[in-house]
């Protein structure tokens, strides 16, 4: 697989099949993406992989969760001004369309944002944490550390699902990892084996066109 066909075929995951996921693998995956563009090779992420029976444990401990938490960071802007909030609403009700969830269905719809918290059942999983001194510079670096990861992971066969939704369960998660105080939870990212037969699994999000973001001077 060239570079072109990893960014074409490469998208969010939300079904994954129960099938194992080498831990020697997803060390190899990682090692190669850290040689992501880094700025003062800074090198900025912190990983911590759960897998096979560290996947159960923390599955478990999810149960224990009752209290709502403080995100670690706004996922978006409050006033998300046009055409972002657009596009953001846009891929919304595709997806929900592909599951057949009505928009009027909102038990259903949390249900499906809840998924989130079970990785779409993928069978390994990682967080990624960033020190809280770190600036928007080092937090570009980590799009481009996650970014290489999930292409990488497509050349080795691999499906993945980015999933900032996690930041809301800083707290929670940083107990379970031992995270240090200093350090922020960025996203979780499901890895594993695509559904195909999950109709979710078709979704494929529009990019607006080149004109309306890029102007060649």
């Amino acid at each position: 697989m060239n570079v072109t066909e990893a960014v074409l075929s490469r998208s969010s995951i939300r079904s994954f099949l129960n099938n194992p996921v080498s831990d020697d693998l997803v060390r190899v995956l990682l090692e190669k993406s850290s040689r992501a563009a880094s700025g003062g090779n800074l090198q900025p992420w912190k990983i911590f992989v759960i897998n096979n029976s560290s996947m159960k444990d923390f599955l478990k401990f999810q149960e224990n969760w009752t209290q709502p938490e403080v995100p670690a960071y706004d996922i978006y802007p409050p006033k998300l001004k046009e055409p972002y909030r657009t596009s953001r609403y846009e891929l919304g009700e595709q997806m929900y369309e592909l599951l057949g969830i009505g928009r009027e269905d909102k038990d259903a719809r949390i249900a499906q944002v809840m998924r989130n918290f079970r990785f779409f059942g993928a069978p390994c999983a990682f967080f990624c944490f960033v020190d809280r001194q770190m600036g928007p510079p080092q937090w570009s670096d980590l799009g481009m550390f996650l970014q290489t990861f999930m292409l990488l992971a497509k050349e080795a066969g691999l499906d993945t699902c980015a999933q900032e939704a996690w930041s809301i369960k800083h707290d929670s998660v940083s107990e379970y990892v031992k995270a240090e105080d200093c350090d922020i939870l960025f996203c979780g990212m499901a890895i594993g084996y695509r559904d195909e037969t999950a109709a979710v699994n078709s979704l494929k999000s529009e990019r607006r066109p080149l004109q309306d973001w890029a102007k060649f001077l």
